[in-house]
């Protein structure tokens, strides 16, 4: 009896620890796979602010001493795009409006674009100039400076150029594709409804009338009229040559621009912050748009761009 009853104590403490054994397993687990998720947590995080920040945050908060502000208007302007209204004169404000930003920058590598978006910037260039007439305002052009580019440049106080740089194109057009000949030759019978007489001008399956011709003429005067104002209003005295040549839509090298008054000298960003502007330190203002920002305008220029097309909506003015 005796010995029985001390295996069954012996079975009793044997269970006993192994329960203790498998709860303290069982809680190492738990607090391990707890750990896990919070890292995870943690990283998710981590990813979603990286994501909404915007991508220049740390190097917009470094400046913090005297330096030249950097704006890039880089590529066609457009709405919706990297050198739209919108992005460039977001820039050029945060640029201003900062306490320690010496000079400003706008470094511009464009063929151009919208005559309305080229205004925009211009228009926005004096305004930021008037309110705040102690920081110097420099265009730079890298590879190209034409027609909406140079609208958007000759706002500026100065404008610095490469040798190579192509600069001018002060022009306007309004460009498309005639198929009436070929349509003929296949059989094939343009049927356009319209309510309004003028409603399918320029339609590029119709015949263009005299009317479209002068119509169009007239509208592209107009704008070239608006465009040669602003570049007088803005290089003055310093313009050369010939108005008629200035002015009908030809470019030229950085070299060439100097001579025409076109652009001041040559000199690049690192040249005009060091040796103009007195703060060697450049600090980039240009606005980037975050992840989910790009994801969604991505979105809406595709559905507009179907829509445009479905519509028979394309075209346009453009300063080019």
């Amino acid at each position: 009896m005796e010995k029985d009853k001390g295996s069954n104590g012996d079975w009793h403490r044997e269970l006993v620890e192994n329960l203790a054994r498998d709860a303290l397993v069982e809680r190492r687990r738990a607090r391990r796979w707890g750990i896990f998720f919070k890292l995870l947590t943690f990283a998710y995080l981590i990813g979603v602010l990286v994501v909404l920040l915007p991508n220049d945050w740390s190097e917009k908060g470094m400046g913090v001493k005297p330096h030249t502000a950097l704006v890039e208007l880089e590529g066609m302007i457009a709405p919706g795009q990297k050198a739209s209204a919108d992005n460039v004169v977001t820039g050029l404000r945060d640029a201003f409006e900062d306490k320690n930003t010496k000079a400003v920058i706008l470094r511009i590598n464009s063929p151009g674009g919208s005559p309305v978006q080229s205004d925009y910037m211009h228009s926005e260039i004096k305004r930021l100039r008037e309110k705040y007439p102690d920081i110097p305002l420099y265009a730079v052009v890298s590879d190209m400076c034409a027609s909406g580019g140079y609208y958007v440049a000759s706002a500026a106080d100065k404008i610095y150029v490469n040798e190579s740089s192509v600069i001018g194109s002060i022009g306007v057009l309004m460009n498309g594709f005639g198929f009436v000949d070929a349509m003929n030759e296949l059989g094939i019978e343009r049927r356009l409804m319209t309510a309004g007489e003028h409603k399918g001008i320029l339609d590029p399956f119709s015949p263009v009338s005299e009317f479209d011709r002068e119509h169009a003429d007239k509208l592209l005067k107009k704008i070239h009229k608006h465009f040669i104002a602003a570049v007088k209003e803005g290089r003055g005295d310093r313009l050369k040559g010939d108005e008629e040549t200035l002015f009908s839509g030809l470019f030229w090298t950085g070299d060439q621009g100097i001579e025409l008054g076109l652009a001041d000298e040559v000199g690049s960003a690192g040249y005009v912050a060091r040796e103009v502007a007195g703060a060697e330190d450049i600090v980039d203002f240009t606005a980037k748009e975050d992840a989910l920002t790009r994801l969604a305008d991505r979105f809406g220029a595709a559905f507009a761009n179907a829509f445009t097309r479905s519509s028979g909506m394309q075209g346009g003015v453009q300063f080019r």
